[in-house]
């Protein structure tokens, strides 16, 4: 996954993408392949068609400006996400990028706090789909999920191979692309990570909807926005979802919270008294494991793990655009 090549197909896909109409070029009839041609990317950026070619082909010498890169991104109609994302391919393409992302620290006491005591469902996860922490109404939640070190960890394996994530999840497509968009982000600052590698080809042999949608070249980021499930035990709910990105810049903390007083408020209720009542069984067996902090929402959580990010864990708010 050269990022030369990651390079051209993301240029060429968002090429495709733009109809000629909306940015001011009459086509005279219908054409062969859908899309801008290069020589139209070239003249709306105020580039040559050679220096246009070149780049798209990723060709090492070149090292566009700030200023170029942007004026394409105009060009190609790209969003923030996606502007910020040419930005990194472009830069990885002209000087070796890292070979993989840093290795992150566990998570530190105050941030396992925060996670026991918040009384609606919630996780942390990494740029690469791993669950770092949950706590216990966010495993209720999200059935099958569980965080680092279990073998069942990863977010993205559970959308895609997984049926229960399916069943639970009554948008699930949504979901899913907007996760793979999220990888592919992440691939972008990481080009060379092994387990990026390892995660997207595994992916890809098992899943047909993960392969073509990876092919696709869409980016994302998490944000805010609202979810609804189908769960076996509660039934419907309806949650908003924040996302807010921790200061290590790679880990983001989900919450899910339900309007007051509503069908789903009253269901996540149930939930929590369900979640209670299993640990409680659990605990009576002695079954219950290892990672809990040992307060009301019993929170698990990680130990350290490879993956990218720094030191730090606090909170900072982020909507991204795109």
């Amino acid at each position: 996954m050269a990022n030369n090549g990651e390079l051209r197909e993301f240029l060429r896909t968002r090429r495709a993408r733009v109809r000629p109409e909306d940015v001011g070029i009459e086509t005279g009839g219908r054409r062969r392949v859908p899309g801008l041609r290069r020589e139209e990317v070239a003249m709306l950026a105020g580039v040559s068609v050679d220096y246009y070619s070149r780049l798209e082909q990723g060709r090492r010498r070149l090292q566009p400006s700030e200023q170029v890169l942007d004026a394409l991104a105009r060009a190609l109609r790209l969003t923030e996400v996606e502007r910020l994302h040419l930005h990194h391919l472009v830069r990885s393409a002209v000087a070796p990028p890292a070979p993989e992302a840093p290795r992150l620290p566990p998570l530190d006491e105050g941030m396992r706090l925060v996670l026991d005591g918040m009384p609606t469902p919630a996780m942390v996860v990494d740029s690469f789909g791993d669950v770092h922490a949950m706590n216990r109404m966010g495993r209720a939640l999200l059935v099958g999920l569980e965080p680092m070190p279990s073998a069942t960890s990863s977010h993205l394996r559970w959308l895609f191979l997984d049926p229960s994530a399916r069943e639970l999840l009554v948008e699930w497509e949504m979901v899913a692309r907007v996760s793979v968009g999220v990888l592919r982000e992440a691939a972008g600052r990481y080009p060379r990570d092994p387990r990026m590698h390892h995660l997207v080809g595994e992916l890809s042999v098992a899943s047909a909807e993960f392969r073509g949608w990876w092919a696709g070249h869409e980016v994302d980021v998490r944000c805010r926005g609202t979810k609804r499930l189908r769960h076996p035990v509660v039934g419907e709910l309806v949650l908003h979802v924040e996302a807010m990105r921790l200061q290590d810049g790679e880990r983001w903390l989900y919450a899910y919270a339900a309007e007051p007083d509503s069908p789903s408020a009253q269901a996540l209720r149930l939930l929590g008294t369900w979640a209670a009542t299993q640990d409680a069984e659990q605990t009576d067996r002695g079954t219950v494991g290892g990672h809990g902090t040992g307060t009301g929402t019993g929170a698990q959580v990680d130990g350290a793990a490879t993956g990218p990010g720094g030191d730090e864990t606090a909170l900072h708010r982020e909507h991204p655009a795109g």
